[in-house]
């Protein structure tokens, strides 16, 4: 694949750093064919891998990454990830956002709060379990068809064994910045997603004054399409640099 940046770099103008933040249930290893997409492309990517245990610890997470990269970021978020994206937006280091079948809290909200929306006939819901020792995962026996339909049911048997926990203080957690309300934003809307219903994901989307793409996919778009999400997030950064003379 072409560097979709190599000429604007020989003009002088600024690359960018990608930074990728998983979401609940999962880890990094899901963005793997999506980070050797943007890799071949030319792009620095850097995966986050936050515990999900409390907001302030994955945003932490995340802006060790953001200080590392040797660019200004575009910040990536899936899911439970835009949450986490938002709120570690506020670094100026941060020049756009890209939220993926993601989250979109305004400040003072917590993602249980956007989950409440109620969803349009036709759309579910998470299948989430009653919380254990303050913690949630998805029901194993739904975790394929709701999270991640069109992916190969071998793998999805795996992630529903190995889900990550997520603590009910990240859930909870009211947002203290919004980045998307001063920085371009971009959204992935996963149409045929059956764990953040598409009209949240729309009306977030919206609200965010976001660029909005749509993709025939469950949540888990990354793995089931990563092609499309690399293309995305390639046009996101790029969409974003300014030209010589501007």
């Amino acid at each position: 694949m072409t560097n979709p940046l190599s000429g604007t770099e020989a003009a002088g103008e600024p690359a960018r750093s990608i930074v990728l933040v998983h979401g609940a249930f999962v880890d990094g290893s899901g963005w793997q064919q999506v980070h050797s997409e943007l890799v071949d492309r030319g792009f620095e990517v850097l995966v986050a891998q936050q515990p999900t245990t409390s907001l302030e610890d994955d945003v932490a997470t995340t802006e060790r990454l953001i200080a590392s990269a040797r660019h200004p970021v575009l910040l990536v978020g899936h899911s439970y990830g835009g949450a986490v994206i938002t709120e570690a937006g506020a670094n100026p280091k941060v020049k756009s956002l890209a939220y993926i079948a993601a989250f979109v809290p305004d400040v003072g909200e917590s993602v249980a709060a956007l989950n409440e929306a109620p969803e349009e006939p036709g759309e579910a819901k998470a299948p989430l379990l009653p919380p254990q020792d303050g913690y949630l995962v998805v029901d194993p026996a739904r975790f394929s068809e709701a999270f991640a339909a069109d992916v190969d049911p071998a793998t999805t048997r795996f992630m529903a064994a190995a889900q990550l926990p997520w603590d009910l203080a990240a859930v909870i957690a009211p947002l203290t910045h919004a980045a998307w309300k001063t920085k371009p934003s971009f959204y992935l809307v996963a149409s045929a997603d059956r764990m953040v219903p598409p009209s949240a994901q729309r009306r977030m989307a919206q609200r965010a004054a976001a660029a909005v793409t749509e993709i025939d996919s469950s949540h888990a778009v990354m793995m089931s399409h990563p092609q499309d999400v690399a293309a995305f997030i390639a046009a996101a950064v790029v969409s974003t640099i300014p030209r010589a003379g501007q």
